[in-house]
């Protein structure tokens, strides 16, 4: 199978020829190590040459193209490597006006051009739902209290960010992407950010807008513990979820569950990959292809991104193990 057809045929919950790896996004920090070029040659989108030349050193079955909505959020004072979001900037009606969002056809001809040079493998569509900009374009704290004081003025930011997610969402098959994945996060380690029926009235007519405008699968990410809203995420079309955090959700348990339903993309330890030695990374790659692989279904990747944290030998130690313990059929030797 080419790369392409490996994904798709995991996605629509099948058993490829291998457990494909695939990764939604890679910090150009870690980019500019794998691929030995100074980090400020890269911008954080690479180009398709660069995208290949990192899918070609981690033997990575996708190419990433990111289209993100601005969030009117100042960066936290301190943040240097990495950026933090601090004070939302939209907190009543008036700011409103600030959300000036780019006309999502003015993007389209880099992400056109991006997909058309996917070559063989699966070309993915990054961008984010509209809850995670909503959130903190607001503020963590004026969103709460508005969630039960204006909710109306939750519901039109929300608006305005899924229109725009919805719209490029339209446009994804058409300009040669194989899969679209929206990174927001909707829940902690143990339980949502709010009760499922406020998830329910809120979220999940949003994101219905989002998969009546799809005709390629939904790959969807959160962190934390989702497992109260999953039947409803599957009855809604969602292909697959990303990453199944360790610690938050069983995984062997969401595929006992949702196998054949559902797509799992992850959940390598991060801090495995973080602070752990190779053989502890190839340890836990093959318990996840044991027990998560057979029947298909199944996606391996990082348990949240290759953050510029990680080890660079444990990043490589995980590609090497899954091409070299994933094929299909999955047999007790792999185990």
């Amino acid at each position: 199978m080419t790369p392409r057809e490996r994904v798709a045929a995991a996605l629509a919950c099948r058993e490829p020829d291998r457990v494909p790896y695939c990764e939604l996004w890679v910090d150009p920090e870690v980019t500019a190590r794998l691929l030995g070029v100074p980090r400020e040659s890269l911008d954080d989108q690479l180009t398709p040459q660069q995208a290949h030349a990192l899918a070609d050193v981690l033997g990575m079955d996708n190419v990433v193209y990111v289209l993100r909505p601005p969030v009117y959020a100042r960066v936290a004072e301190g943040a240097e490597e990495r950026q933090f979001l601090g004070d939302g900037q939209v907190k009543s009606w008036d700011a409103v006006s600030l959300l000036d969002l780019p006309d999502v056809q003015t993007l389209l001809p880099g992400a056109r051009a991006f997909a058309a040079q996917k070559a063989d493998r699966a070309a993915i569509l990054v961008t984010r739902a509209g809850l995670f900009p909503t959130i903190h374009s607001m503020g963590v704290e004026t969103f709460c209290l508005a969630l039960h004081e204006k909710r109306d003025l939750v519901e039109a930011i929300l608006d305005r960010y899924t229109d725009w997610a919805a719209s490029l969402a339209a446009r994804a098959a058409d300009l040669g992407f194989d899969a679209f994945a929206t990174t927001d996060d909707f829940a902690f380690k143990t339980a949502l950010f709010f009760s499922p029926a406020v998830f329910r009235e809120l979220v999940l007519p949003r994101y219905r807008r989002l998969a009546q405008a799809l005709a390629i699968p939904w790959i969807l990410h959160s962190d934390g513990d989702i497992s109260a809203v999953l039947d409803d995420l599957v009855e809604l079309g969602v292909a697959a979820i990303h990453p199944v955090e360790k610690g938050a959700m069983d995984i062997q348990d969401v595929k006992r569950r949702y196998g054949g339903r559902l797509c799992l993309l992850g959940n390598v330890e991060m801090d495995i990959l973080a602070r752990g030695s190779p053989d502890e990374v190839r340890s836990e790659v093959r318990w996840l292809i044991a027990n998560i692989a057979p029947g298909g279904g199944y996606i391996l990747s990082s348990g949240n991104s290759l953050a510029s944290y990680l080890d660079t030998e444990n990043i490589l130690a995980m590609s090497r193990a899954v091409r070299e313990l994933g094929n299909y059929p999955i047999t007790e030797s792999q185990a």
